[in-house]
C-alpha cells in the first residue's frame, strides 16, 4: 500500500505534508505534489495534515487513475522536502469537483 496524492490538490498545493515525511517522497509539479509509490513507507502521517482531503490509501477505489499520475510525475519533478506556502488561489479551488483540466504537467520549483 501507498498514499496518492488526487485532484483537490490541483490549485490548492498546500504543502503540510511534506514537513512531516519521513522519507522525503513528495514531488512538486507547478499546481500540484504527487507521491512517489516506491518511496512511500506507508506510515500514513500526510493524510491528516493535508488541510484539503487530497491524499488517499491506494487502497480506496477508484485511484488507480491517480496512482499512475503521481508515479509517473514523481520521476519527472522535482522532490520537496520543505513546506512553502499553498498556491494563492487555493481556498478558492479547495473543494471544487473537475479540476484534473487544470492540471499541468510543468514541474515545480522543488528544494
Amino acid at each position: 500500500m501507498t498514499y496518492v496524492v488526487v485532484e483537490n490538490c490541483i490549485k490548492c498545493k498546500y504543502m503540510d505534508c511534506v514537513e512531516v515525511c519521513p522519507v522525503d517522497c513528495f514531488y512538486e509539479g507547478e499546481n500540484m505534489l504527487v507521491i512517489h509509490p516506491d518511496e512511500c513507507i506507508d506510515c500514513g502521517v500526510c493524510e491528516p495534515e493535508c488541510p484539503a482531503e487530497a491524499i488517499k490509501p491506494d487502497t480506496e477505489t477508484g485511484l488507480e487513475s491517480w496512482l499512475k499520475l503521481n508515479a509517473d510525475y514523481a520521476k519527472q519533478w522535482p522532490n520537496v522536502t520543505i513546506k512553502r506556502d499553498a498556491l494563492p488561489e487555493a481556498k478558492e479551488f479547495d473543494g471544487k469537483s473537475d479540476k484534473l483540466a487544470l492540471f499541468s504537467s510543468e514541474p515545480g520549483q522543488g528544494d
